[in-house]
């Protein structure tokens, strides 16, 4: 299975948590992990390979700072949230498919069948967090196809043959200069290439503790429970400001976090 990840060094912690839960987790007995990163060095990458033995093969592949030097960027979003949007061109020729993923997420279910599923010709497979009249809204707001989706763009399953023809980052580069982006990376993405997104279900490839809220209280006859979610989910993910690990955490999912911690630190 070939993964994803882009990220700084200030997320180090979140991004071995993230590993352990896929590592034990996902369903395969060994993972090529592509790093995309601007800022790491050798010890570092050395130190990552280490924690997860013959499990795991990493590839660090640097990017040049001044690439996404004029997107814009807060504390909230670096600049490694554009990385994704460039990966397909970076990324090794034989290699035909991958899945990225946050770092704020955990797997506590194989990840084979959403690896395997069949693009029927479209860009992407990933899930939205968005309901009908925000998905229209978000439309209007960014110029976007009437059939496109809005994306949350955590967990995204690449069709690389694909978006290394399409992929122009003229062309995103311009539409962030000239757009007013309120999620960047999501905008972009969504704007850009949301009518050839492949949907798959939320509930269990993306399930933030907002989205079993929302269900929840939609089906107030047959909610979700943490049952249901170790049973049938794939993917928490800790999306927005709401994370676990911070003292201001309130959910359910939390669990599924805090059992991948030492006993000492839960």
């Amino acid at each position: 299975m070939n993964l994803l990840f882009c990220f700084n060094r200030d997320y180090l912690g979140l991004f071995v948590c993230c590993m352990r839960s896929i590592v034990q987790h996902g369903g395969y007995d060994h993972y090529h992990v592509y790093i995309l990163h601007t800022f790491f060095d050798r010890e570092l990458e050395e130190a990552i390979g280490r924690d997860f033995g013959d499990a795991v093969s990493f590839h660090f592949i640097r990017m040049e700072e001044e690439t996404f030097a004029s997107f814009p960027t807060t504390d909230r979003y670096p600049p490694e949230i554009y990385y994704r949007l460039a990966a397909p061109l970076l990324l090794p020729e034989e290699l035909d498919r991958i899945l990225y993923l946050d770092i704020d997420l955990v797997v506590i279910n194989s990840l084979g069948e959403l690896y395997e599923t069949d693009f029927e010709g479209n860009y992407y497979v990933g899930c939205t967090h968005t309901r009908e009249f925000m998905t229209k809204l978000n439309r209007a707001r960014l110029g976007a196809s009437e059939d496109a989706a809005y994306i949350n763009t955590g967990v995204l399953l690449m069709n690389l043959p694909v978006l290394r023809k399409v992929i122009d980052m003229t062309e995103i580069c311009d539409f962030a200069d000239r757009q007013k982006l309120v999620l960047p990376d999501q905008d972009i993405l969504s704007a850009l290439y949301g009518d050839r997104v492949k949907l798959v279900d939320t509930l269990r490839y993306n399930l933030s503790d907002r989205i079993l809220a929302i269900y929840n209280a939609e089906h107030t006859r047959h909610p979700i429970d943490l049952d249901w979610v170790r049973q049938n989910g794939v993917i928490v993910h800790y999306c927005g400001r709401n994370k676990p690990w911070k003292d201001s955490y309130t959910g359910k999912l939390g669990i599924f976090y805090r059992e991948l911690l030492p006993p000492e630190s839960r």
